[in-house]
């Protein structure tokens, strides 16, 4: 139990400055909701999710190679040294490319609409500044220094809310906004962490090392933008949606920028299953690493799927039962905000399956254990890239048919069907008793308890009382079918 206690504090230290981060964030939710129309934050989205993308491209699987290579702390600085050179010389190359293809790729982000030149060139700082912290916040994560690691991720957040609030507010910018305060913060962010991780820079650069960091990370590629495509595509699907499926799919006079708007406002009411699988991640990875050799770290494993998924049920009932009345909680110290404005509540709907996306997220990411202790990295990209097919062939038919739905659709598909590829590899490189007929048992009846409360159409059930009663009946079956039968001695 007391390594289980371990994981749990480091992914509580972790997890802190990911719900402060985030619930610094979050505020900004409500905001942009209410000085931006639908087709304004619309925008904002495509920008993000072009650097989602573009951020794979930019760091080649070098974080995981740092995590890898630089566990045996005699030679890390000389890991450090080559891979931050190796990321400031492909982040300016890469930077530079990008100038020169802006007349295509400034189109697909909707940048005609706006001061195109500019944002353009404010995303492209910000993905430079992001690339060049990404090794030094892995040494802080891999040295156990999780508060510092935590400082530095909710300082971050501070300077771009408070640069957002007075830019918008107080100046009456429009969305470029939201790009100066990331640049902003990106750009400090990164100067502090180069200072406070200075020392590491005393190694050599080293080709040997970089060949082998390259081998070991650049499999990491395909498999982020597999999952880049997972999580951002479906706003350009639905950015490019006719007027004519809008108006059929939702009998109202929408553009294509007020559906995408609609989509990444509410998107971000999946950011607390998101965070619990991001939390998780963080502390995940240098665990299974440090206790890889050990004789009964195959029913550790176990035991923490299980543990991973009680909590992830009780986040999926919780917010998918009262989705309505968290988006509706009104905001302290303001008029009548709400933390989603109700301009954007069309697409509530979408939540549920978002949920359910990253809870199958979170099973991808326990079953990569066996995989990255093994060296069996090369069967990430096809895995991957079955999923973005999926992914790419679900928005394809399903946006023009269900809309917004359709994206959420796709994107579960895709995530059930990676999780369970990549169970079937990393059973076979350690025999690991992942109880998954049972998960999926409590995951199929979570989903049916919040499609009674939710759309069953019964008045009854679907009243908040109602929803209390099954969230209390869901919680209690969730505990005692799904907690771990073995406990660590």
């Amino acid at each position: 139990m007391s390594r289980l206690k371990e994981l749990l504090s480091d992914t509580a230290v972790y997890g802190l400055s990911s719900v402060v981060a985030r619930f610094l964030g979050y505020l900004l939710v409500p905001f942009y909701t209410a000085y931006f129309d639908p087709a304004a934050y619309g925008v904002v989205g495509l920008n993000f999710a072009g650097i989602v993308f573009l951020n794979v491209i930019f760091t080649f699987g070098m974080e995981s190679s740092y995590i890898r290579f630089a566990t045996e702390r005699e030679g890390s600085k000389s890991v450090f040294r080559t891979l931050q050179t190796a990321l400031l010389s492909v982040g300016t190359v890469l930077a530079m490319l990008m100038l020169l293809g802006s007349s295509w790729i400034q189109p697909l982000m909707s940048l005609h609409q706006h001061d195109a030149d500019t944002l353009y060139l404010l995303l492209i700082g910000i993905l430079w500044f992001d690339t060049l912290s990404i090794i030094p916040y892995a040494e802080l994560r891999l040295v156990r220094k999780s508060f510092t690691y935590a400082g530095f991720r909710i300082a971050n957040v501070i300077i771009n809310l408070v640069l957002n609030i007075w830019l918008v507010a107080g100046l009456g910018w429009g969305i470029e906004a939201v790009l100066w305060g990331n640049l902003v913060a990106s750009g400090l962010t990164a100067a502090g962490l180069w200072i406070i991780t200075r020392s590491q820079l005393k190694g050599r650069f080293d080709t040997g090392i970089l060949k082998k960091t390259l081998l070991f990370g650049l499999p990491y590629v395909p498999n982020g933008l597999g999952f880049a495509i997972n999580e951002v595509i479906d706003r350009f699907y639905l950015n490019s949606m006719s007027s004519d499926a809008i108006n059929r799919i939702y009998d109202v006079d929408y553009t294509p920028e007020d559906i995408t708007g609609f989509y990444n406002a509410c998107y971000k009411l999946a950011v607390f299953m998101l965070l619990g699988v991001q939390m998780f991640r963080m502390a995940w990875q240098p665990f299974f690493m440090k206790y890889a050799a050990e004789k009964d770290t195959k029913v550790l494993f176990g035991q923490v799927f299980d543990w991973f998924n009680l909590v992830a049920a009780g986040i999926f009932l919780t917010v998918g039962l009262f989705v309505v009345e968290i988006a509706g909680l009104r905001i302290p110290f303001t008029d009548s905000a709400t933390l989603i404005d109700s301009r954007y509540w069309a697409g509530l709907s979408i939540v549920p399956l978002l949920l359910l996306a990253y809870w199958f997220q979170g099973w991808f990411v326990n079953f990569s254990a066996g995989i990255f202790i093994k060296d069996q990295t090369s069967k990430l990209p096809a895995i991957t890239l079955v999923g973005a097919a999926i992914t790419i062939g679900g928005n394809w038919i399903l946006v023009d048919q269900i809309g917004m739905m359709g994206s959420a659709s796709a994107k579960v598909l895709s995530y059930g069907v990676m999780s369970l590829i990549l169970l079937h590899y990393a059973r076979k490189a350690m025999a690991v008793n992942y109880r998954v007929v049972r998960a999926l048992f409590i995951m199929a009846v979570a989903s049916l308890l919040v499609w009674l409360g939710t759309e069953s159409g019964f008045h009854f059930v679907e009243s908040i009382s109602g929803r209390l009663i099954l969230l209390v009946c869901g919680l209690v079956f969730v505990f005692f079918t799904g907690k771990p039968k073995h406990i660590d001695q």
